[in-house]
């Protein structure tokens, strides 16, 4: 029960950009550092690894690999396991890195799309979804139905 009450109020601490904390989330955060090392060393992984896309691309490959070997050997399973599927995928991560490629605005879009077609929901035909698409997607003007 203690545990549980040293815990509250932490979650937005714990979700927030260190930049953005208020003061009562700095000691919040603070308070975990304490109480439990585990979810303060869970968050220093999680935003160490945030930190390799806000950095030059050899410095950002440099942290990359000194991650993954602190991740391994972290004794916090969902980490080493992610651990070991970054290690996988290290040759994409590090083409995404050197190019600044990444699937944000594919991601972004295919969200709006998912938006409008629950919008379109009940409509009689598809054509309405796609008009909806294109107007607010593409900034075409279709064909208005009669």
């Amino acid at each position: 029960m203690a545990l549980a009450n040293n815990l509250k109020g932490a979650r937005y601490a714990l979700w927030k950009n260190p930049e953005n904390l208020t003061g009562r989330q700095r000691s919040k955060l603070s308070e975990i550092q304490q109480t439990n090392r585990p979810l303060y060393r869970a968050y220093l992984l999680k935003e160490q690894l945030r930190q390799i896309y806000r950095l030059p691309a050899d410095a950002a490959i440099r942290l990359l690999d000194g991650w993954i070997a602190w991740a391994r050997r972290c004794r916090l399973p969902s980490f080493v396991k992610l651990a070991k599927t970054i290690t996988a995928q290290r040759a994409g991560i590090v083409a995404a890195i050197e190019h600044g490629l990444s699937n944000a605005r594919v991601e972004a879009i295919n969200t709006q799309i998912r938006m409008i077609t629950r919008r379109a929901y009940g409509f009689h035909s598809p054509d309405a979804l796609i008009a909806l698409a294109m107007l607010s997607l593409a900034d075409l003007c279709p064909p208005l139905p009669r």
